[in-house]
């Protein structure tokens, strides 16, 4: 094979789908080229090497050969596995939840190595830690920033003046992508009431490391508000909501009630 046709990179695997006979085309996602598509020949034979290292969240470092429509991966050796993933329904619905955004949002053929060290730690944290939804939080609010749509938090979209620390409800108007202060909110009806510690949450998790996040005294209740907050900013941003958005909130309903998600 021709030398100068090979190239290696780091890749976490976003989606597969069977193609062919035996082989799988895989969509990638790169820290040097972006988003792109390749083609995992035989993979799907008994005997193939490669099987065991292109499932879906692991993160590979490849071997591949470019071609005149697809690249083709010729070696693949597993970086982080993270079974945990496959085998826990609620850790695998989040999984394919931040997989599908860095999907959507990642550029093709184009450098993205700010989403990919973001993606790797966010699998990896969902992998082995417990506080599933403030990994969660902190990834699609820090996907926002480093795609250009990280929402206003400083400045009311209303009226233009800085945020100040008040009683509140402040509103959160997805149109304008941002935070309404507290005399500016009754006048948007599309926007959504946003309570004070909602809105230091949303602004400690843009400020800080995820350590310090994780750490700091935030209740249930708040993440749980400030994930409200940041899917209805996704709608807006991208008119439909995420499908995996579906079953996380079929999961979490079964979850308070003790039933099985349905499909």
């Amino acid at each position: 094979m021709d030398r100068e046709r090979l190239y290696r990179t780091e890749a976490i695997v976003l989606r597969r789908s069977d193609f062919g006979e035996a082989d799988r085309l895989l969509t990638l996602l790169t820290p040097e080229f972006g988003k792109l598509r390749a083609l995992a020949k035989g993979v799907r034979k008994i005997r193939s090497r490669k099987a065991g290292h292109v499932e879906r969240f692991m993160r590979t470092s490849l071997l591949l050969a470019r071609g005149r429509e697809l690249d083709v991966i010729s070696q693949a050796e597993v970086i982080a596995a993270h079974p945990r993933l496959r085998e826990d329904l609620t850790r695998s619905t989040l999984a394919h939840y931040v997989v599908e955004l860095a999907e959507t949002f990642a550029p093709e053929g184009e450098e993205s190595r700010a989403l990919y060290r973001l993606l790797a730690d966010t699998l990896d944290r969902l992998d082995t830690e417990d506080e599933l939804q403030q990994i969660v939080r902190y990834y699609e609010l820090h996907l926002l920033e480093i795609t250009g749509f990280r929402p206003q938090v400083e400045f009311c979209v209303g009226c233009g003046e800085p945020l100040r620390e008040e009683r509140g409800p402040y509103g959160f108007d997805p149109p304008r992508g941002g935070v309404l202060c507290p005399r500016c909110a009754p006048r948007f009806p599309a926007a959504h009431p946003l309570s004070r510690r909602a809105l230091k949450a949303m602004r400690f998790a843009l400020r800080s490391t995820y350590p310090a996040f994780r750490a700091a005294p935030f209740s249930l209740q708040t993440i749980q508000e400030l994930g409200e907050i940041i899917s209805r900013h996704f709608l807006a941003i991208l008119e439909r909501r995420p499908r995996s958005l579906a079953f996380l909130s079929e999961l979490t309903r079964a979850s308070r009630t003790g039933g099985e998600p349905e499909g």
